[in-house]
């Protein structure tokens, strides 16, 4: 078994171990698991059943996560994202598209990824993006990262009266107990305590109990739900009404930069970027997150796609495929223990989400300040990416305040062709906001 193992993932290159891609599968687990509540509870919405749309997203993150470890021999875990599932949602329940038709519309933006994956377009595109936004879309994921675990624990919240983000309610039990787990975490990690960040989360979570924070399940397993109903349940041909072309692009393109950012941005993290920003093999990751939004909408899932948790697999030290084969096993043993793996609080993974942003950061060490033609565009990109709340929105502004500063400074030899056609889908992209 050993022989195989280092064989399919080449532990000894990557200078890791099993134990090492062990605790790393479990921190992404742990960090990704509030998904098994979070995508259900969204669809329920929809009219569909929660509990067999969390079995069927259960084993699409297994398939789609192996597929992409034995693939690509990354530690990238893929799910349902979170903006494609509110996106499906609002299309149904706001704009009236029948269930089926949104399903089909999820399945033709993976067609899209599909095709422009395998002719290359889309590792063409990424090779286009300068360096210095490479770096810079990393940065903006690590500030997003950051304040999601922040609001997820209550530490910051919005403010009505200044129509602005604060901190929330300090002595209140859940910001007790992600500022215990914080710091538990800064001591392990100042220690290299191997495992810090699970420990940290088993801490917060214990220490949550007394307080109210972990509610205890009434039991601990459960059978999951049957799914048979749901196969097939899209209409491929009806999505492919000029009605519904609006809602593709609309799906299509924010998952498009979502997904290159987030390859780009944990792949810089985990240091697989060369002295180009160039990430080698890329297309592999592109060609399994492509697949596996097509393959989740033939149940119904809205679009599947590489999380950014899987950061906190590479900050727990995990190098190889393997950190997410451990994540799949620990997905599939949570449909029948699911009780159990959802008591872990988000006060319980908001430090470890809070600590991998921040350590994000990092990646600005690369941007030339000494060039406010690849500085400005950088630093947009990070803002707006935090500031706006998306990823896509990050990376659009980038994009174009990138395109006006080099034409303006005299410097078109330096943009490539693609990024011309960056630019327009992002000003198509921005449209669509309006």
């Amino acid at each position: 078994m050993k022989n195989w193992i280092e064989k399919q993932f080449h532990l000894k290159q990557y200078h890791t171990d099993l134990k090492t891609e062990f605790l790393a599968g479990i921190t992404v687990f742990v960090t990704m698991a509030y998904a098994l509540a979070a995508i259900p509870n969204m669809l329920e919405e929809t009219g569909v059943d929660k509990h067999v749309m969390m079995t069927i997203m259960v084993l699409l993150i297994a398939v789609t996560t192996l597929a992409m470890a034995f693939y690509t021999n990354r530690p990238f875990a893929l799910a349902p994202g979170l903006s494609s599932a509110g996106i499906v949602a609002a299309m149904i329940a706001g704009d009236q598209v029948p269930v089926k038709i949104a399903g089909g519309i999820v399945f033709w933006s993976g067609i899209l990824f599909l095709l422009i994956t395998f002719f290359g377009l889309r590792e063409a595109v990424v090779r286009a993006i300068p360096a210095s936004l490479k770096y810079a879309v990393s940065a903006g994921i690590g500030l997003f990262i950051a304040l999601i675990g922040a609001k997820g624990a209550g530490l910051i919240a919005a403010d009505q009266a200044r129509n602005s983000l604060s901190f929330g309610n300090l002595g209140s039990p859940e910001v007790l107990i992600a500022v215990l787990g914080f710091v538990v975490l800064l001591i392990l990690r100042a220690k290299r305590v191997p495992g810090d960040m699970i420990l940290s989360i088993l801490t917060a979570t214990a220490a949550g109990i007394p307080l109210g924070v972990t509610k205890l399940p009434d039991k601990i397993i459960s059978m999951p739900a049957p799914i048979g109903g749901q196969l097939f349940n899209i209409d491929i041909l009806g999505a492919l009404h000029v009605l519904y072309l609006p809602f593709l692009i609309a799906l299509f393109v924010p998952d498009f930069f979502a997904t290159v950012g987030t390859i780009l941005g944990v792949g810089a993290r985990a240091g697989y970027l060369d002295d180009n920003g160039n990430f080698d093999g890329i297309d592999r990751c592109f060609q399994v997150d492509a697949a596996a939004t097509s393959f989740g909408a033939l149940f119904g899932m809205p679009g599947m796609t590489t999380y950014l948790e899987s950061s906190a697999g590479i900050e727990a030290g995990g190098k190889t495929g393997l950190t997410v084969v451990f994540t799949s096993i620990f997905f599939l043993l949570a449909l029948f223990f699911a009780p159990a793996a959802l008591i872990i609080p988000s006060a319980a993974t908001a430090p470890v989400l809070v600590y991998i942003g921040i350590s994000m950061l990092e990646a600005m060490r690369h941007i030339h300040y000494d060039d406010i033609t690849e500085s400005m565009p950088a630093f947009m990109c990070v803002a707006f990416t935090a500031l706006a709340g998306n990823i896509a929105n990050g990376i659009c502004t980038g994009i174009l305040s990138y395109l006006v500063m080099k034409a303006a400074a005299g410097k078109v030899k330096e943009i490539h062709v693609f990024m011309y056609l960056l630019g327009a889908v992002s000003v198509l992209y921005l449209y669509t906001l309006v």
